[in-house]
């Protein structure tokens, strides 16, 4: 069994790709897809382990080496966990992540004075995909309950302000980073996936 000592970290996404990189051990080196000038693949999947694997397997095809891609998103309960997997979509069809998070505020504003209801939960999801350029392919998937609340901070990136999770006071975007990355979904996505490639490190 090989040791890893060089990977591809599937993202064109600046705050994903530091995340994945600060989660793999320091001695691996870390290759972005600019260096291959490879852009996004289209996400098509249906699930978020679906598009994670999609993105591995295109990354891995074009750079010819193994490579770690995520997909991950917000679901909001009461909005039948929209946005889902097309949290990133909707930041484009609004025209940014922060016009998102006003729509989402919205919404859920709009359901709870209809339904005379407070519901404000929501989790976020990250599916983790590890994918050799031979074929083989772990992924796994990590979540972390929460609540929406009015956008706070501006620490972390895409919808981080408006979500607190459970058992804590503070959003994503007021934590500071290494709080929010040792407890966060993709951090819980990756601690399963690394019990099932700990050997190749």
């Amino acid at each position: 069994m090989s040791k890893i000592s060089e990977i591809l970290i599937g993202s064109n996404n600046k705050g994903k790709f530091k995340e994945i990189s600060d989660l793999l051990p320091k001695k691996i080196k870390k290759i972005s897809p600019d260096q291959f000038n490879i852009k996004s693949p289209e996400e098509n999947g249906k699930t978020f382990i679906e598009n994670s694997e999609l993105k591995a397997d295109y990354f891995s095809k074009k750079s010819k080496m193994l490579t770690i891609s995520d997909d991950s998103g917000l679901e909001v309960d009461c909005l039948n966990r929209m946005p889902g997997i097309f949290s990133a979509r909707w930041a484009d069809e609004y025209g940014s992540f922060d016009n998102a998070m006003n729509e989402i505020l919205k919404r859920i504003n709009d359901f709870n004075k209809n339904k005379k209801t407070k519901n404000t939960r929501a989790k976020f999801i990250c599916a983790l995909t590890i994918k050799w350029p031979e074929g083989k392919k772990i992924s796994e998937i990590g979540a972390i309950e929460g609540n929406i609340t009015s956008k706070k901070g501006k620490n972390g990136f895409g919808y981080d302000p408006i979500f607190i999770p459970l058992g804590y006071k503070k959003t994503f975007g007021e934590m500071d980073y290494i709080q929010k990355i040792s407890m966060d979904h993709r951090f819980v996505a990756f601690t399963k996936l690394e019990k099932k490639i700990k050997d190749y490190f």
